[in-house]
């Protein structure tokens, strides 16, 4: 391990939850939890563990991915990726669908994906193991066969998965409860298998700041698996509220073809309090193996905000613009909609160089499917910016940009027209309910505006200007800490992105966005 070089944790910044990870050869392979946005699991590559590359997205088709009604955190639950034999494996859960545990296939990372197999399991979190024999091993968590003591009483469990007809066959066997008496949640499993153990590796304690890692083994697949007597494993719960990083758990690891170990996990900043509007991120972090137990960041035990740089050919990372300038054919693969889109409501080429957004009935603070594209929030410190050309046809259109946490809680900065002038907005959805707190009434229409929001901390500020050139504040000092999953609950982080929609009526207007910055 070269301990010279070090590099900036998280590897993934902003909404990428769940990690898993899977080598083939001298590359690398990881997904990340999507819930109710699509398109869904990012796949990313990489040569050094270190810089990660997109190079698609695994569920990109609505019959893959259907989410109608889902909510902000339902839909795609913690992937597990795994490789064998010429095939790669992307294994999930939908909770917004009947599809619920399911596998999709590909022979190139890149796609395509097949169509979902769904396995008819019960529970979330489901994963792989290939055995010595080729013999397939589902895993997953549910409810403990026996009967839950209280929510949250869970067991890990194993059923031999036949490959020919993805389906389960044969006996299920209860593997482990968790660490901890009277724990809850035990979740996340994977198996692994080395020195001729089975190593059995979940979180427990939920996803929040008791979050933590735990391990057991057997010398089989169809008994209980025994708990390593230092579990846990990996925490931050004991480091208190004000550490920098907590909430850690959902782990994977990989070997490298140099025999170094590292491990992959969530874990989420926080800013002005405990406040954690970005999510749950993707860490980097080093163990090794002593008495055939892991040792995680030998020495210190934590996962930090730099990590070493791994043992392997170095790595570098495609540039992502700034500015989306929207010409183009389709979409980059890190912009994302919140449900399925209305194909019929986006186009890059009506308006060559921009994207044109019809207006849609649903809105931003509904379950539905509005015409909305978006980027994750990647740190405290931003900002956002965008033209648009718009006309509504009544004072009931809007068009503009949105910081978004869930329906229930999002900021959105708007463009209306109230009688013969341009009307500037901003509306407030807490709990559920909107309230505009802050408007401009301009002189006159305007058919080009920009629009800008910036954060700085936990402060928000919205401008706005009719050339480009002069700013206008239409509303600072504007608390972001209600975007954060401690105030607005949920497992995901927040996203930037553009939006229209005609509040709840039909509408033939539409809105040409030139371009969407971020940076």
């Amino acid at each position: 391990m070269n301990n010279y070089t070090m590099n900036t944790n998280p590897i993934l910044p902003g909404f990428y939850p769940d990690p898993s990870v899977c080598r083939v050869e001298d590359d690398y392979y990881l997904v990340t939890s999507t819930f109710a946005y699509f398109p869904g699991v990012p796949i990313f590559h990489s040569k050094d563990l270190i810089h990660w590359n997109q190079i698609g997205n695994i569920l990109d088709r609505k019959e893959q991915l259907p989410l109608s009604g889902a909510e902000t955190s339902e839909g795609i639950f913690a992937p597990t990726l795994r490789y064998h034999d010429g095939t790669f494996y992307m294994i999930t859960t939908n909770v917004s669908s009947r599809l619920g545990n399911f596998i999709v296939t590909a022979t190139d990372p890149a796609g395509p994906w097949s169509e979902p197999y769904p396995l008819g399991s019960s529970g979330i979190d489901p994963s792989l193991f290939f055995d010595d024999d080729g013999k397939c091993y589902y895993c997953g968590t549910q409810e403990r066969r026996e009967g839950s003591r209280y929510f949250g009483d869970n067991e890990i469990y194993i059923q031999e998965l036949d490959l020919k007809t993805m389906k389960l066959v044969g006996e299920s066997y209860p593997a482990w409860h968790g660490a901890l008496r009277g724990v809850e949640w035990p979740e996340g499993p994977h198996i692994y298998k080395r020195n001729g153990w089975y190593y059995l590796l979940i979180s427990e304690a939920g996803t929040a700041h008791n979050h933590a890692v735990s391990i057991a083994r057997s010398k089989s697949l169809k008994e209980p698996f025994e708990g390593h007597r230092g579990n846990p494993i990996l925490t931050h719960r004991h480091l208190g509220y004000n550490y920098p990083i907590v909430n850690v758990g959902h782990p994977d690891i990989v070997e490298t073809q140099n025999g170094e170990w590292w491990m992959v996990c969530l874990a989420s900043r926080t800013k002005g309090g405990y406040y954690r509007n970005l999510g749950r991120e993707t860490y980097l972090v080093p163990f090794i193996w002593e008495g055939d137990w892991p040792v995680i960041n030998p020495g210190k035990g934590i996962i930090e905000s730099t990590v070493a740089t791994p043992n392997l050919p170095a790595g570098a990372v495609d540039h992502i613009p700034a500015t989306e300038d929207f010409d183009c054919t389709e979409l980059p693969m890190n912009f994302m909609y919140i449900r399925n889109p209305k194909e019929e409501n986006y186009s890059l080429s009506a308006r060559p160089g921009y994207l044109r957004m019809k207006l849609d009935a649903d809105t931003i603070s509904s379950k539905g499917n509005p015409s909305y594209v978006c980027r994750r929030q990647l740190s405290f410190d931003f900002v956002a910016k965008t033209s648009v050309t718009f006309e509504p046809a009544s004072e009931n259109e809007n068009a503009g940009l949105v910081i978004y946490q869930s329906q229930s809680f999002n900021y959105q900065f708007l463009i209306s027209k109230k009688g013969e002038k341009t009307m500037l907005s901003l509306v407030k959805t807490y709990k559920d309910e909107e309230e505009t707190i802050a408007t401009a009434l301009l002189d006159k229409f305007y058919p080009d505006m920009f629009l800008r929001l910036s954060q700085e901390g936990q402060d928000l500020t919205f401008s706005y200007s009719t050339d480009d050139k002069t700013f206008r504040t239409l509303a600072d000092h504007v608390d972001a800490r209600m975007l954060s999953t401690d105030v607005a609950g949920g497992f995901v982080g927040t996203t930037i992105g553009i939006y229209a929609t005609a509040n709840g009526q039909a509408s033939k207007t539409v809105a040409d966005f030139d371009y969407f910055m971020y940076k």
